[in-house]
């Protein structure tokens, strides 16, 4: 089996390493959802990852948001906030975005380098096998 994992839109579970703490993830995996992402919302109860994407903007956003790019292992390589009207720079390595509320990233533990699984309903191994 290949190390790469094919997304499709829909829910599951994300998990940081070493943490216990379980949040609801929403996947924006086709152009469609990945161009609306929170657009239109005046929040989100868990986060929304974006992929393929290594970079977000905030033009038309209601409420700052905390991003984490992250790579193929998803592993955060960086986290930002950004206020409503900002255009991030892209991440280079980043294959995946993750997108909060603004401070929900701190509050769960995330820091840069810690790797994440995301479980999905019927996925057999829902995470991304090592390289």
């Amino acid at each position: 089996m290949s190390g790469r994992r094919r997304w499709r839109d829909g829910t599951g579970v994300l998990r940081a390493a070493g943490r216990d703490a379980a949040v609801q993830v929403e996947i924006a995996a086709t152009y469609g959802p990945r161009r609306r992402g929170l657009l239109g919302r005046d929040g989100i109860d868990g986060a929304m990852l974006l992929t393929p994407c290594n970079s977000v903007h905030t033009f038309r956003m209601r409420f700052a948001i905390d991003v984490a790019y992250l790579d193929r292992e998803l592993r955060v390589i960086d986290i930002r906030t950004m206020g409503p009207g900002r255009l991030g720079r892209p991440r280079l390595r980043a294959r995946h975005v993750l997108e909060a509320e603004a401070g929900a990233m701190a509050e769960w533990g995330l820091v840069t380098g810690a790797r994440l699984t995301i479980e999905t309903p019927g996925a057999a191994g829902a995470e991304p096998a090592d390289p």
